[in-house]
């Protein structure tokens, strides 16, 4: 019996990594569904969605085949007929995400789509010897009593933009954020080159570096990246799901530092291979029916 192809869902609006990615799906016989609208649909099946070839989805028929790389939107006929809620698991079609939080946090429930993540306090539970620096999960109302300069971040979205503050009262103020919400302070450290590890079943499944100096600059993982990522997993493997992304960074001093966890999903792949990029994000946002015991406790 022949299994229906696998279907991943994408935001409005693509980075040039989830072009890469589409690309990618498309390739490998995936059918690609792109949200039109900020209003999420209960079903693939419904207005609001458009197919790989562009078109607004309404009435129905199904289609697996998707355009050339390049295609854009036209509008007009429906597609993918039978793709709502009540068919994921099972023996359904299986359903994947690669989307920003704000966008995976609406489309994921109605899909049966188990988004994984790193724990909040990943990083500050890391031992000093991966981090190299002082790092903490705290609320962020502790943080408001920083009176020094510090690194604060949301853990696993971008609700707190990622800065260096130069003390607690330039954080965003209890009138914009719950004080409860918990951050990541960690101390200032100046990374000269930086690199993004997609991992998968405790592997670096493919890498790339994404930047120099503080900028942007794209580039093949470096031999050190890799076997610092190795070290990582052997002495924190067990603490995350199977699959995740890690940056790592090398400071002034030539040493090795984990910069932070990401989902997967929400993440972009650079320099890396989109093909084995894209087995990341397949496991890190696929059916809840799927999930192994491991990450279950890893669900957003």
């Amino acid at each position: 019996m022949n299994c229906p192809p696998r279907t991943l869902v994408l935001p409005p609006r693509l980075t040039a990594s989830a072009r890469a990615l589409r690309a990618t799906a498309l390739r490998r016989g995936l059918r690609i569904v792109e949200g039109a609208a900020s209003a999420v649909p209960e079903g693939l099946g419904r207005p609001g969605w458009t197919d790989a070839a562009g078109r607004t989805q309404g009435t129905a028929r199904r289609e697996t085949a998707g355009p050339k790389e390049g295609a854009r939107p036209k509008g007009g006929a429906a597609s993918t007929e039978g793709m709502g809620t009540e068919g994921m698991g099972g023996d359904g079609p299986a359903v994947h995400l690669h989307a920003g939080p704000s966008f995976a946090d609406v489309v994921a429930p109605a899909l049966g789509i188990a988004l994984l993540e790193a724990p909040a306090d990943w990083l500050a539970r890391l031992p000093r010897a991966l981090t190299r620096r002082d790092v903490r999960a705290m609320p962020i109302g502790e943080a408001y009593r920083l009176r020094r300069p510090a690194f604060v971040k949301s853990p696993n979205d971008k609700s707190i933009p990622a800065l260096v503050y130069a003390d607690g009262s330039r954080l965003p103020g209890p009138d914009a954020v719950d004080p409860a919400t918990v951050v990541l302070v960690s101390d200032v450290m100046t990374f000269t080159v930086e690199y993004r590890l997609h991992l998968l079943d405790g592997a670096v499944h493919t890498a790339g570096q994404y930047a120099e100096a503080g900028r942007l600059r794209l580039g093949p993982p470096d031999g050190d990246a890799l076997a610092f990522g190795r070290d990582v997993l052997a002495a924190a493997g067990e603490t995350l799901p199977s699959a995740i992304v890690v940056d790592v960074g090398r400071d002034e001093e030539g040493r090795w530092a984990a910069i932070e966890a990401n989902a997967a999903w929400a993440s972009g792949c650079y320099a890396a291979s989109p093909d084995r990029a894209l087995d990341t994000v397949l496991r890190a946002a696929g059916p809840a029916t799927d999930l192994t015991p491991h990450d279950r406790g890893f669900v957003r």
